[in-house]
Order: structure tokens, then C-alpha cells, then sequence
């Protein structure tokens, strides 16, 4: 078995042994796999995360408005009302933590120093996403 990646990058070339991403779609990959899938929603901010990227219209945030979202689901109340510790311990573990992981799989485009986000979609995890949140977000 080789270690040369199936994947090609823009120029044709096998880039690394690794593909470049975990769940978008590739020639030769039709869909992510459970586990991939799993990973990715087997953390509570992280599927907020995707239900509130996937909710907006264009798949642009900002970190500030997603915490701001991820705060009032964690506490059912408004992020006004949310001591300042408690929110930047939100922000400091999507910003170091969650984001970057839904980065690597290629599910979003984070740039740390400008605090943008960019959410590209992917239909299987939304939908698996959207159970999610039908049982867990407060109504």
C-alpha cells in the first residue's frame, strides 16, 4: 500500500500522504465518513457552531457572533446578562479549540487575526447537526 495521497492539488501534483481535508467532497470521496461525522459532533460547541454557520445566509460570522449565540443557547439567556469570564472561556475554546478542529476538516474557513469565519457546508453533517439540535437547543 503507498503513502502517496489520491488527492491532487491544483497543479496535479499528490501534495502529502494526507488529504488535505476530512469531508468535502473530492474525486473518489462521495461522502464523509460516521466517524468523521461523529468526531466532529461529539462536541456540544462544535454543533452549535455548525447550526449557527449553517443557519446564516451567506456562511459568514464572526467570532464575536457566535459566541454571542453559543452563550445565550449555553445559558438560555441574553449575552448581556453573562459574566465577561464566562464568555471569554466560550470564545477562548472555540477560537483554540472548535473552530480550528471544524478548520481542519475543511468545513470552514477560520482566520484567527481578523476573527472571521466562513462555513462551506456540508449537507450529510448539517443534516445529523439539525437532530441534534432539534433536541438539544432551548426552543
Amino acid at each position: 500500500m503507498s503513502n502517496e495521497s489520491p488527492y491532487r492539488d491544483d497543479s496535479g501534483k499528490r501534495p502529502s500522504a494526507h488529504p488535505p481535508h476530512v469531508l468535502r467532497a473530492e474525486p473518489g470521496v462521495s461522502r464523509p465518513s460516521f466517524d468523521d461525522i461523529f468526531g466532529l459532533l461529539s462536541k456540544r460547541r462544535r454543533r452549535y457552531a455548525i447550526h449557527y454557520l449553517s443557519q446564516t445566509p451567506d456562511g459568514a460570522a464572526t467570532l464575536s457572533d457566535l459566541v454571542d449565540q453559543v452563550v445565550a443557547w449555553e445559558t438560555e439567556t441574553s449575552p448581556t446578562d453573562v459574566p465577561n469570564d464566562y464568555r471569554r472561556r466560550i470564545e477562548a475554546s472555540l477560537h483554540h479549540t472548535h473552530l480550528p478542529k471544524l478548520a481542519d476538516a475543511n468545513i470552514i474557513d477560520y482566520d484567527a487575526r481578523s476573527e472571521s469565519i466562513r462555513y462551506w457546508g456540508q449537507p450529510v453533517l448539517e443534516e445529523y447537526a439539525e437532530h441534534v439540535a432539534a433536541m438539544e437547543l432551548p426552543e
